[in-house]
């Protein structure tokens, strides 16, 4: 096996192997469209043709329609729709704005369609090959506490069939090192940093393996650092968390700008949630409001669409939704599946409260009890929390406290625009995954999801 740029490689080729589909599927569609390719439809196309691939190539970047890990069938059914649905929608925009951007609407919506089956078919082959080749050698190596959620996590992932050899952190190195040698790849658990760690990192480069390390909070404390040399010795400047005063108001913009300018389109969805709830309960609540803490642990009221029956917690005290709660109405499960709920957090978002992307904000009960287990859960709430965020896109509702917190931390350190607008972009695809929203198996008093 190659070492982690092989991997990006393979990565860089999947996508231009994508982008030689949509090329094929366009030319397909000419074909279809017009029986022939005349010179001034040629000249169109090549004119158009590095417009059409440098938005695919964003797209099918954004929504990972790449089948070298995820398991699932249906997420790639869902990256290819949503990807190339995207793709035909900027490609009609660009062309409406651009009038030399011409390139009749007919052959975009062909291409559309001959490009979701031309993909489908193409990951379905490379699924069937991948599921039939030799099995992945993986070693892990990781405390007794993590082995069996992290073991469930690899077979989970991996598209490939896995052999999975478990080596506890403190076996002997030398007996670490042989395993090491037999892996095609390596998963370091999470473990504060030591020099055992560092001397298993660098005989994996050396054996050139595939490395993956389930970062310590410490080492996410660390990230994002800057050099500040002492004469000639090497420092690293250690930021505070949080976002500086420039990235807030930039965040702060870009958050009013984007809420000024869905809120037209998340209108109508909002409204039906609002008819839904007044037909199933007439004299019932539509809102429901919570208190919340937000940035600097500041108090606020989150705002949703009453998804429960009223007073849900009068008896129980805070509590986890579970899967099939007997709690949550019939409408209140289709607007939590497809997260209609969440629509009136837009106000939260005008109102300085919230922003569109960020950790999702949890009740001060909870937060006191993790804070308690884990201490770096204090710097999750330096920024605004949002209505969307990393580990929502990343995990699941029932996605471990350190495993989304970890998610949370690295968001906050490596803020961009770009990475709240790639961040917004795939939250489609959780909209569209009922698994994400499922809830815990047993009813818990303890929160396992940053609601």
């Amino acid at each position: 096996m190659g070492n982690l740029l092989d991997e990006k490689g393979r990565r860089l080729a999947f996508i231009l192997i994508d982008l030689g589909i949509i090329t094929l599927s366009y030319l397909i569609a000419f074909y279809v469209r017009y029986e022939t390719y005349d010179a001034k439809n040629w000249d169109s196309f090549v004119q158009v043709l590095p417009w059409v691939l440098l938005i695919s190539a964003f797209f099918l970047s954004v929504y990972e329609v790449n089948p070298s890990r995820r398991k699932r069938f249906f997420d790639y059914i869902g990256s290819i729709l949503v990807s190339t649905f995207s793709i035909t929608v900027a490609t009609m925009a660009i062309s409406f704005f651009f009038r030399a951007f011409g390139l009749p609407r007919s052959v975009i919506l062909l291409s559309f369609v001959f490009s979701v089956v031309l993909l489908t078919i193409w990951k379905m082959v490379f699924i069937y090959f991948k599921k039939n080749t030799y099995p992945e050698n993986i070693l892990l190596i990781a405390k007794p506490q993590d082995k069996y959620r992290l073991t469930y996590q690899i077979q989970d992932t991996f598209a490939t069939k896995v052999n999975i050899k478990y080596v506890e952190y403190h076996t002997p190195l030398e007996e670490t090192f042989k395993a090491i040698k037999k892996a095609d790849s390596v998963i370091l658990g999470p473990k504060d940093t030591d020099e055992k760690k560092s001397s298993l990192i660098y005989y994996s480069f050396k054996n050139k393996k595939n490395l993956y390390l389930v970062p310590s909070f410490y080492d996410l404390l660390l990230s994002k650092s800057d050099i500040t040399p002492f004469e000639d010795t090497m420092a690293l400047s250690v930021k505070k968390f949080g976002l500086s005063i420039d990235q807030q108001i930039l965040k702060r913009t870009f958050d009013l700008v984007v809420s000024v300018v869905v809120l037209p389109f998340i209108l109508p969805f909002f409204l039906l949630g609002v008819l839904l709830i007044k037909i199933q309960e007439p004299r019932g609540s539509i809102f429901y409001s919570q208190a919340r803490l937000g940035k600097d642990n500041k108090e606020f009221q989150i705002l949703k669409l009453r998804t429960m029956i009223e007073n849900a917690e009068g008896s129980t005290g805070p509590m986890l939704a579970t899967d099939k709660d007997p709690r949550i109405t019939k409408v209140g499960n289709f607007l939590r599946a497809t997260r209609i709920d969440e629509l009136p957090q837009i106000f939260n978002v005008l109102k300085g409260d919230m922003s569109i992307v960020g950790p999702r904000p949890e009740r001060s009960f909870f937060i006191e009890q993790f804070k308690k287990d884990i201490s770096s859960y204090q710097y999750r709430n330096t920024v605004k929390p949002g209505i969307t965020g990393y580990a929502q896109i990343m995990g699941k509702y029932t996605t471990s406290v350190e495993d989304k917190l970890r998610f949370d931390l690295h968001y906050i350190r490596n803020f961009s625009v770009m990475f709240d607008i790639v961040i917004i972009l795939r939250t489609v695809l959780v909209m569209i995954d009922k698994t994400k929203s499922e809830g815990v198996k047993e009813p818990q008093t303890r929160s396992e999801k940053t609601s």
